[in-house]
């Protein structure tokens, strides 16, 4: 499977990685976003996939520096593997605060670990190439410490496990109301609480969105289904709210 573009521009683009993930595994995206002379690759996956990410990475960045590796939370499917990058390449990464203790614990080498930075509660502005990405709070999303990213040059906001889907067979929603479907079981599951879910919605439905790009499956472009997926997340109830049961002794 090849590269799926997002978008580019003359100093811009943003591109979905092949899809790297297989066996028992669960699927899993990695997203490169390029912009003038530097590169940054985000939630970049398990030691699996490491070599093949890395040199797909290398491959589209084309000469630009990697200098941002962005970490939404501390799954595995996400940091495993950060060792590797911080030892073969001069990046920094960037994950929440409250998981820099805990990175570690997949190996972190003492020689690369001041590289390691965490990201405030509130989220902060990371330059690349001299534009500002945004990094805003994605907290109990399903992480109690978790982070999206707003990139203002391809309208794109990436949402981590916010918005994915698992199994299905396309990598771009062809049509939002049965796609939605797809996505209900997870986000009942993973998502903590609605009362997360629609302060999320609130923050994010003023951003100039084109595209939204989830860490499992199809991404989601054009506005009108973003507003679509944005209505339709802010009524689901999920996590607590959908389980309030579930906290019983087992018989």
């Amino acid at each position: 499977m090849d590269s799926l573009l997002l978008y580019q521009s003359t100093d811009h683009k943003n591109v979905l990685l092949p899809e790297f993930d297989s066996g028992e595994a669960v699927p899993a995206n990695q997203h490169v976003i390029v912009h003038g002379k530097e590169a940054m690759i985000l939630d970049p996956g398990g030691h699996k996939v490491y070599n093949r990410v890395l040199q797909a990475t290398l491959r589209e960045s084309k000469g630009a520096k990697l200098v941002h590796v962005f970490l939404s939370h501390q799954d595995p499917d996400i940091v495993a593997a950060v060792n590797g990058w911080l030892m073969t390449t001069d990046a920094h990464a960037w994950c929440p605060s409250l998981w820099t203790r805990f990175v570690p614990h997949f190996g972190l080498d003492r020689l690369v670990a001041d590289r390691l930075h965490g990201v405030p509660d509130q989220g902060m502005r990371l330059p690349l190439g001299g534009v500002d990405m945004m990094v805003l709070p994605g907290h109990f999303l399903h992480s109690p410490g978790n982070l999206h990213l707003y990139d203002p040059i391809s309208k794109i906001l990436y949402t981590g496990d916010l918005a994915a889907s698992v199994g299905v067979p396309y990598r771009e929603v062809p049509e939002i109301h049965a796609h939605l479907q797809a996505m209900e079981g997870f986000h009942r599951r993973y998502m903590s609480s609605s009362a997360a879910v629609r302060a999320w919605v609130r923050m994010v439905r003023p951003l100039d969105m084109e595209v939204i790009a989830p860490q499992h499956g199809a991404v989601i472009r054009g506005r009108q289904n973003i507003d679509i997926f944005l209505d339709w997340l802010e009524q689901l109830p999920c996590g607590i709210d959908a389980m309030p049961d579930c906290f019983v002794l087992p018989s």
